[in-house]
């Protein structure tokens, strides 16, 4: 399942049973930048619950991200 959240593509994916995590990708598919190192795309939560857990924090990952990339530009 992929979600769109705030120019990116969410795709949740069951790793294992019960076992599920998050994929991060721009949805322009250019690269994310964290700490001046680019990824294709970033994987991120342990293993949630189900499926809305993962996305949830998927999108807690892409706020706090806006959030720094708001603060250095204040620099």
């Amino acid at each position: 399942m992929t979600t769109l959240y705030d120019g990116f593509d969410i795709e949740s994916f069951e790793a294992g049973k019960g076992l599920w995590h998050a994929r991060i990708r721009r949805a322009d598919f250019s690269l994310v930048a964290i700490d001046g190192v680019l990824f294709p795309a970033m994987e991120v939560g342990f293993a949630w619950p189900d499926r809305d857990a993962a996305i949830r924090d998927a999108k807690h990952h892409i706020d706090r991200f806006r959030r720094r990339a708001d603060d250095s530009d204040d620099e």
